[in-house]
């Protein structure tokens, strides 16, 4: 979309390329990862040694990057901010993981899994990524089978699958509702084994804090170690992100606390691209936030919605307790508008029907923001025994959190933030803008489009991880010919100069207001204006009021300790810092793209049913943000000029599913 010189949009960014590349390859898109493959430079067994990689995260993604390029023969230098790579956010996954292995003979394959992904995605993906991620996902599962991942397993033997949202088959692999665990440990397994071996170097509690760019090239980065204070540099032949996504934007949500958007984000302000940022996903099964003091929100994993039924009561108002709700008296209301999915259809779907139906005033609980989760049915169909089976370990959470048994009541949920499908833009091999800086798992933007179907963020991650950074990588360290440098460098110099500045700078403020308060401020903000639903004037009002807060943050925020040693409240604040520049990036995407895809939901864009209007002729393409020169605000912290966000724009071309608007009815 081109914005007229005269429009008020004009002011918040300017135009960049419009033809970003993203060196998909060509040809029937069955053969081409293999045919990719093929062509791409391989480096000799024996010169791998000589090679030296920055892995920065170790969840699913980085973990199994790490223990495979360890594997393979290189030199891992692994860096996390939690005391143990047990402790990624991974673990918190419940539900399952896709791959397309049909052994319910239902008619999945390869194909129906890229099909349904990307009209899963809204068509705002690319078709050779998600083709490649389907056709890898059958050997994610045979990898961690073989690892000893306990899947659960049918009463012959075999792995079980049970359905998931957005299909109509059973794929999702599952080991009750703890696979995120089961999965990691499976990865730290062998990530443990390369750190015995003396492959694998592990950081942990150092959190990246800089990108080190010398001659166009990312060489290594800048930590701090957070026990001691000291910032440390690295160096190295490439450096891979792995660092999850940036959902703690909105203060509220499934993350766990320390997840946070810092090392992406300082890559971004290097010059790394920052594809789509508005694509956040609401997921609509989520226990819901019960008082303002809140400081993250609980999820119930969408698995739950294969034997759960959905519901609301038909009149507004109504404040019985659900029990004495007779049947004709509720309004199972997917099941009633999406016959053919029912309550499988996506998460975003699912969430904002939640949403109508509750601002409809017929939602439940004190809050009325709730709708009911109701397990009734496949108990007396089944039999409580089996359902505690499938998802007792979540029954449990559920009642230690609300104090109600959800064998006997239904549970309360209502959709929270929980993903986020943008990410920093890289192209088929998983590469940046930025040669040598690689970006996989949830950092990253590729496969998911405007909204993320259930069970695919951890078949994304260990994809990237085991079987494409893997190939891909080693393609660039064989053809680019790198001059050697150390730390001594002088821009690891200048890098740490600055990471130190920004930090003297914080604690210097010794302002009135805590972190938290700011950050809980900026959280309901970006929540109103940018959350579940958008419009053009909620959005300038919130790229209005975020300066505003960013300058506050900077002027009036008390940092207590110093920089010397642990301290959790600078962390804290350093994160919170570049939340605040990124709400404004996530709210300027948002301004632009004035269709409505996925969980990107723009009130002026919907059909005469309320459902996402999208713009195909507009806006099919990615949205790669970059930075310009100056602006006429000032920087808080250098007192310069804050650089112009730039639109970069990757066309999408549908050559094997072909647009459509989605519907699940």
């Amino acid at each position: 979309m081109t914005i007229a010189p005269e429009s008020p949009l004009r002011t918040r960014w300017t135009e960049g390329r419009d033809d970003l590349d993203g060196h998909c390859p060509t040809g029937p898109i069955a053969d081409r990862w293999e045919q990719h493959k093929f062509e791409m430079k391989l480096v000799n067994p024996s010169n791998r040694r000589r090679y030296h990689v920055i892995i920065v995260g170790s969840g699913l993604a980085g973990a199994s990057a790490a223990a495979t390029l360890g594997e393979a023969g290189y030199n891992i230098s692994c860096f996390c901010y939690q005391d143990s790579p047990r402790r990624a956010h991974s673990i918190a996954a419940q539900g399952g993981i896709n791959a397309s292995k049909n052994y319910r003979n239902d008619g999945d394959s390869v194909y129906r899994l890229f099909y349904d992904t990307v009209k899963g995605g809204d068509y705002r993906s690319r078709e050779s990524n998600v083709y490649r991620l389907a056709e890898v996902s059958a050997n994610i599962i045979d990898q961690c089978v073989a690892q000893g991942v306990p899947f659960a397993r049918e009463y012959g033997g075999l792995l079980d699958n049970r359905s998931f949202g957005g299909a109509q088959v059973s794929r999702t692999f599952y080991a009750r509702g703890q696979t995120g665990q089961q999965l990691l440990l499976g990865a730290y397994q062998a990530l443990s084994r390369q750190i015995g071996l003396g492959h694998v170097q592990m950081y942990e509690r150092h959190e990246m804090l800089d990108l080190v760019v010398i001659d166009g090239h990312a060489r290594g980065i800048v930590t701090r170690d957070m026990v001691t204070g000291k910032i440390e540099a690295h160096v190295a032949d490439a450096v891979v992100l792995a660092s999850g996504g940036y959902g703690n934007v909105f203060y509220l949500s499934t993350n766990a606390r320390g997840c946070n958007a810092t090392a992406t984000w300082r890559a971004h302000r290097r010059g790394a691209y920052f594809a789509n940022p508005c694509y956040t996903q609401i997921h609509p099964t989520c226990i819901p936030v019960s008082g303002d003091y809140q400081s993250k929100l609980t999820l119930m994993s969408e698995s739950l919605r294969n034997d759960g039924r959905v519901w609301v009561p038909k009149q507004a108002g109504d404040k019985r307790p659900p029990n004495q709700i007779p049947e004709a008296e509720r309004d199972y209301y997917l099941e009633r508008k999406y016959p053919s999915f029912g309550n499988l259809v996506p998460r975003d779907v699912a969430s904002r029907n939640a949403k109508e139906v509750c601002d409809e005033g017929r939602g439940v609980g004190t809050s009325g923001r709730a709708v009911y989760l109701d397990f009734s049915d496949a108990i007396d169909r089944l039999g409580q025994h089996v359902i505690s089976e499938r998802y007792g370990n979540l029954f449990d959470m559920y009642q230690r959190i609300t104090d109600e048994n959800p064998y006997e009541v239904p549970m309360r949920i209502y959709p929270a933030i929980h993903y986020t499908m943008g990410g920093l833009w890289v192209d088929y091999n998983l590469m940046s803008n930025i040669p040598g800086l690689f970006v996989i798992g949830e950092a990253n933007f590729s496969d998911h489009g405007a909204n993320r179907l259930g069970a695919s963020a951890l078949m994304q991650g260990l994809a990237d991880g085991y079987f494409v950074l893997p190939s891909t990588l080693p393609n660039y360290l064989a053809t680019e010919k790198l001059a050697p440098v150390g730390t001594d460098h002088p821009a690891f110099a200048g890098s740490i100069a600055e990471v130190d500045q920004r930090e003297r700078q914080l604690l210097a403020v010794k302002g009135t207001k805590t972190v938290d308060e700011l950050y809980r401020q900026m959280g309901l903000m970006v929540w109103e204006y940018c959350g579940m639903a958008r419009n053009e004037a909620g959005l300038h009002k919130l790229l209005d009021e975020l300066p505003a807060l960013r300058e506050e943050f900077w002027r009036d925020v008390n940092v207590p300790g110093s920089a010397d040693t642990l301290n959790q409240a600078l962390e804290k604040a350093g994160r919170v810092s570049d939340f605040l520049e990124l709400a404004e990036l996530m709210a300027i995407d948002a301004l632009h793209r004035t269709e409505s895809c996925g969980g990107h939901f723009r009130e002026e864009s919907q059909t005469e049913e309320g459902e996402a209007k999208r713009d195909d002729e507009h806006f099919s393409y990615a949205a790669a943000w970059g930075w310009s020169g100056g602006h006429d605000r000032l920087d808080p912290v250098t007192s310069g000029p804050l650089p112009t966000p730039v639109l970069n724009k990757e066309p999408l071309d549908f050559e094997y599913v072909h647009l459509t608007q989605r519907s699940y009815k």
